[in-house]
């Protein structure tokens, strides 16, 4: 797939480098969402995160509309925390 963009780095971040994109798919479960990821979104762009504590997460599709955005729960889960500058502290 040539539409398809893969970086191995802090995912906290993201990767404003090549920002906007249509859609973010996070696999890692952050402690809120991640703004900074919502903020590399285009317009009406969507990002599917776990969001809640270490140990117990909500499914959360988030929608970007202008500057603010709108999220909805899919499903409980629970996927490893997500660590880096803006994610858990792994110590």
């Amino acid at each position: 797939y040539d539409n398809v963009k893969i970086k191995t780095a802090d995912g906290t971040i993201g990767w404003r480098a090549k920002a906007p994109f249509d859609a973010i798919v996070v696999t890692a479960a952050a402690p809120n969402v991640p703004e900074q990821l919502v903020n590399q979104l285009k317009d009406h762009g969507k990002m599917v995160v776990p969001v809640g504590s270490q140990y117990q997460q909500n499914l959360t599709v988030v929608e970007k509309r202008g500057d603010s955005y709108f999220s909805r729960i899919v499903c409980g889960c629970v996927f490893v925390p997500l660590v880096g500058k803006n994610g858990w502290n792994p110590c």
